[in-house]
């Protein structure tokens, strides 16, 4: 697949089976970033399906000022953002709360499949939301400073610092373990 645009316009154009390829394309790295903001595994997949059945109904205009990824991702954090601004109105445990996370040990043994990334993700959970999201979208998913400033809602400055912060707080934690991380 290219990078999503051509997908999205193909879909907008009547073809159903380009949103099939966008969500099988988008779909795990997409999850796994909005759990980096709620850190709640059950509802990241239930936002990222939101985020999709939101293409599908609402059909939004990709301007193409960034990469349909980042676009995306961006629409993913937006929808993460008013998540949590109605569910802290709301301090409710629902059962689904307690639901078995299979799903998500199934996600994440393939996404993360050595003893070293494990520790990593261990430790990456230790970190604060906004560190542990910022990490996630550059050296997770790839994306650049200028990307993710835009899906953080940052400048680039701020971005460069929040990496150089995170990845100063992530080394401490591994250095507590004995492990060192050699791409940091």
């Amino acid at each position: 697949m290219d990078n999503g645009a051509s997908s999205y316009r193909r879909f907008l154009s009547g073809d159903k089976a380009a949103l099939v390829d966008i969500i099988s394309e988008y779909r795990e790295g997409l999850v796994l970033y909005i759990n980096s903001l709620l850190n709640d595994f059950c509802t990241a997949e239930e936002i990222a399906e939101e985020v999709f059945i939101k293409l599908y109904v609402g059909k939004p205009k990709y301007s193409e000022k960034c990469t349909f990824r980042t676009w995306l991702y961006t629409i993913g954090r937006n929808t993460a953002i008013d998540h949590i601004r109605k569910s802290s109105k709301v301090k409710e445990k629902s059962i689904d709360d307690f639901y078995d996370l299979a799903d998500k040990d199934n996600i994440e043994t393939s996404y993360i499949k050595d003893e070293d990334k494990k520790v990593l993700y261990k430790a990456l959970e230790q970190l604060s939301d906004e560190y542990r999201q910022v990490l996630h979208l550059v050296y997770f998913e790839g994306f650049t400073n200028t990307e993710t400033a835009i899906i953080m809602r940052k400048s680039e400055r701020q971005i460069r610092n929040l990496l150089y912060r995170s990845k100063g707080a992530l080394k401490k934690i591994l250095g507590k373990e004995g492990f060192s991380y050699e791409q940091l």
